[in-house]
């Protein structure tokens, strides 16, 4: 795939979406790290949450496409747990699209749109061992704050919590 963005187009999601952003999580970490149904169901759960939970004056899912379909995603909800914050979620690049900057994209647009609706911070989980997608964090801002302990994904990957200030707030 050339890398051309200039014919990446950005919506919010319809019906459908969640559906196939799910089977795509499951198909690309099964292919990319060998993780099975515990990732599958997560974002399973993740996404049914999403859906049920939406509030559109305060919540998005970014889907990034093309001619040729979908490139990837990423969701911005509020916190249930923490006053003022959002929670980026299940952010996922298709490999044809890596290295076109799209993740990039994703999480800024994301963390623009917290900032537009007046969330103090926003917070992230990851694995250890996804190193681009922790670059990624790291390079728009965020800070680890918390390691979490082995994954339930496999061997050798700890859960690790991100957060970004958004004004004025210490992380």
């Amino acid at each position: 795939m050339a890398k051309n963005t200039a014919s990446i187009t950005y919506r919010s999601h319809r019906p459908g979406d969640i559906g196939y952003i799910t089977y795509r999580h499951g198909l690309i970490y099964l292919q990319d790290r060998g993780w099975g149904f515990e990732v599958e169901k997560l974002v399973a759960r993740l996404a049914a949450e999403f859906l049920e939970n939406y509030d559109p004056t305060m919540e998005r899912c970014w889907v990034a496409e093309n001619k040729e379909g979908y490139l990837g995603s990423v969701m911005l909800i509020k916190d249930q747990e923490q006053a003022n914050t959002a929670r980026i979620r299940l952010l996922l690049v298709e490999p044809k699209a890596r290295g076109l900057g799209l993740g990039r994209s994703l999480v800024e647009q994301a963390i623009e749109f917290a900032r537009s609706k007046g969330y103090s911070r926003v917070v992230l989980n990851t694995q250890s061992v996804l190193k681009p997608a922790r670059k990624l964090y790291h390079s728009c801002g965020f800070r680890l704050t918390k390691g979490l302990g082995d994954g339930s994904f496999t061997a050798g990957s700890e859960g690790e919590i991100w957060e970004m200030a958004l004004e004025g707030e210490s992380v």
